[in-house]
């Protein structure tokens, strides 16, 4: 039975993340309304990139709801990586229970954002009331004008592969692993589910000796066909200097009948991400004969979590995951579902 937050609790959650955007947009001298550039962070871009201010507290992450346990700040990377990663556990297991595990991928344009922010928090939270691990990753940003591809991706499967280095700690079964992610966050969610061994985008270390495959991926408005795009700085090229880079670091490049299935979300308002990129990269599954779902949420913005205003994602989103991560798990219908302000 699937369990769903009461809006108020949501908003509880959901909330202190918001004020730390706020502040930290402030900041950075962003106005409000202002256009997004090609590429640029979304809202989730939060304190990673801001200097730390004398004048104002950080803001505390809210406390975990009944049901769900937080470890915050867990190491994945080598010593000498300062990135980490938030688990997310259903409260009270069984010692004999071996729950699926989702990787969560934040998004900020691949130069910032943040494990903690709002999106990663609501996703975590309904992903260990309903059963699952969530383990929502910090991972190399292109900061500064540094190249980071392919690390990025290389950090996101190095989630993976921790996963099931740590699968009797975490009680986690290391055959039912899923991903996703947000804009930046869902290319390279996508990444992760359509390149393999053969593709020379598997990091050598660390955990070498497990896979860094997933059973399933949800995209929520990711990039997909870097080349038709701007520039982007994690790549450390122009289009016009190296089109083979931006094409080696598009999800449409690698879609071939062995992908795991696919579900991808975008909204019609998205003024960041253009619902087109989705649509190709369905139209690239299905010509590979892939498994794949494309869901255009009307009136949706670029940035939303599972339960933006215009529908609640809960169903469909769990569901996909219940399918293909717990054997098709049946999900009880929504009775009484508020949709958030």
């Amino acid at each position: 039975m699937m369990k769903l937050l009461p809006r108020d609790e949501t908003l509880r959650l959901v909330r202190p993340a918001v004020r730390v955007l706020v502040l930290c947009g402030l900041a950075l001298g962003i106005v409000a309304g202002a256009p997004a550039a090609a590429g640029a962070a979304d809202d989730t871009a939060v304190t990673r990139n801001v200097g730390k201010s004398k004048t104002r507290r950080p803001v505390a992450p809210p406390a975990a709801p009944e049901g769900v346990v937080i470890e915050r700040d867990v190491a994945y990377l080598p010593a000498d990586r300062n990135e980490k990663l938030d688990l997310y556990l259903p409260a009270a297991r069984p010692k004999t229970v071996r729950s699926p595990a989702v990787v969560i991928i934040h998004g900020g344009g691949w130069t910032g954002g943040d494990k903690g922010a709002a999106r990663e928090i609501n996703i975590g939270t309904n992903l260990a009331l309903n059963g699952y691990v969530g383990v929502s990753i910090n991972y190399a940003l292109s900061t500064g004008g540094k190249t980071t591809w392919p690390q990025n991706l290389h950090d996101c499967k190095t989630a993976v592969r921790w996963l099931r280095k740590h699968a009797d700690r975490l009680q986690v079964d290391p055959d039912r692993i899923g991903v996703i992610g947000g804009s930046a966050g869902g290319h390279l969610a996508a990444m992760v589910a359509v390149t393999g061994p053969g593709d020379d985008l598997d990091p050598a270390e660390p955990y070498g000796e497990f896979s860094c495959r997933v059973q399933c991926a949800v995209d929520l408005y990711g990039p997909a066909v870097l080349l038709e795009r701007g520039d982007t700085k994690m790549l450390g090229k122009t289009r016009a200097e190296a089109p083979e880079l931006y094409r080696a670091a598009s999800p449409t490049t690698y879609a071939d009948q062995s992908d795991p299935p696919i579900l991808i979300l975008h909204g019609t308002a998205d003024k960041t991400v253009d619902l087109q990129q989705s649509e190709l990269f369905a139209a690239a599954l299905k010509r590979a004969g892939a498994q794949h779902e494309l869901v255009v949420i009307e009136g949706a913005p670029h940035t939303f979590h599972l339960q933006p205003k215009q529908r609640d994602l809960r169903p469909l989103v769990l569901g996909f995951f219940d399918t293909h991560l717990k054997g098709g798990a049946a999900i009880s219908p929504i009775r009484s579902a508020e949709k958030p302000k």
